[in-house]
């Protein structure tokens, strides 16, 4: 039986506030499959962003599990776990934070780069890539524009696609529609929830955007860093 890609059990996070502590997760327990696109909701506060911080292995649970792909997060050191976050782990923040001078297809070769192409053919490899996955998202000929000629939805097209250069096992998405209009959102979301099952990515989408639930196949809420039973959409 194939493992889940994400597993979160009983984790809690406390962060020092003074004499005491406050705790944004309280033994929040979370699986998703493989191809399962997962809304994850709840108020400002609630502990939606821990919670995704904890899954990059971003932020170290002061209790509780976590496996990314069947590894056991941990147990892994601080290069491991840097390994494991380059190979297994793909995260799309709000803002696509493109780097001005490049273009889209290099937005996505430079992070290819930093894993280190190992020649001229896997370079070749990684630019045939780097294109296939831009047509994915619905960029093709527009490889060559840079951040400013492309619109807000493209460029966050571009970053989703780049999340994608290193074939993750789980995709991690912080409102990706904050900065977006209600078309371009709508378009976004319905883009992450084709590409979770083609790709094969368990995705977890945080978003204050509860109209777009409906294009998810799980929602989760979020309040007082506890986590409510998964409800199907």
């Amino acid at each position: 039986m194939t493992s889940p890609a994400l597993e979160l059990e009983s984790v809690t996070v406390d962060y020092p506030d003074g004499n005491g502590t406050i705790t944004a997760l309280d033994q929040a327990s979370l699986t998703v499959d493989r191809g399962e696109f997962l809304a994850l909701t709840g108020p400002s506060g609630s502990g939606k962003s821990t919670l995704l911080a904890v899954a990059a292995t971003l932020v170290k649970p002061t209790a509780g599990r976590v496996l990314v792909a069947g590894r056991e997060v941990q147990g892994l050191g601080r290069t491991e776990q840097a390994e494991l976050r380059r190979e297994k782990l793909g995260i799309i923040f709000q803002q696509p934070n493109l780097l001005p001078s490049l273009t889209a297809v290099e937005q996505l070769l430079v992070t290819q780069h930093v894993r280190g192409f190992g020649g001229k053919a896997a370079r070749a490899t990684a630019e045939d890539r780097a294109r296939r996955l831009l047509a994915a998202v619905g960029l093709e000929g527009q490889e060559g524009k840079r951040p400013h000629q492309l619109s807000g939805g493209q460029r966050q097209r571009v970053n989703i696609a780049r999340a994608l250069m290193g074939e993750p096992s789980v995709l991690l998405v912080d409102e990706p529609t904050a900065a977006l209009d209600e078309e371009r959102s709508r378009a976004v979301v319905a883009l992450l929830r084709d590409i979770t099952h083609e790709y094969g990515t368990a995705t977890v989408m945080v978003t204050h955007d509860v109209e777009f639930v409906e294009l998810c196949d799980r929602e989760a809420r979020m309040r007082d860093g506890k986590l409510s039973e998964a409800a199907l959409v």
